[in-house]
């Protein structure tokens, strides 16, 4: 509040126009450089992105390839219970 009394108005870091820059100069030199790093980034469509914008609901359970597949499997000793050590 004291700068009041030495004669400023607002606040005292808008008021430097002569001695420094001003905040409006700060800000179009910040969006320049958003602009131009934003120009700078590469674009191009090798990479691609799929998006699924609609899901449906497919089901549970296994399908009967599936369920015949996971019954004529023989599973590996050590994976059924047994201990997997000598």
């Amino acid at each position: 509040a004291w700068a009041h009394m030495l004669g400023f108005r607002g606040h005292f870091s808008t008021k430097s126009r002569r001695y420094s820059t001003t905040l409006g100069a700060l800000r179009d030199a910040r969006a320049a450089w958003r602009r131009a790093q934003a120009a700078a980034i590469d674009t191009s469509p090798d990479e691609t992105t799929l998006v699924l914008a609609h899901w449906v609901y497919a089901g549970t359970g296994l399908t009967p390839a599936e369920e015949w597949l996971t019954a004529t499997i023989t599973p590996a000793p050590g994976t059924e219970g047994e201990p997997t050590h000598a």
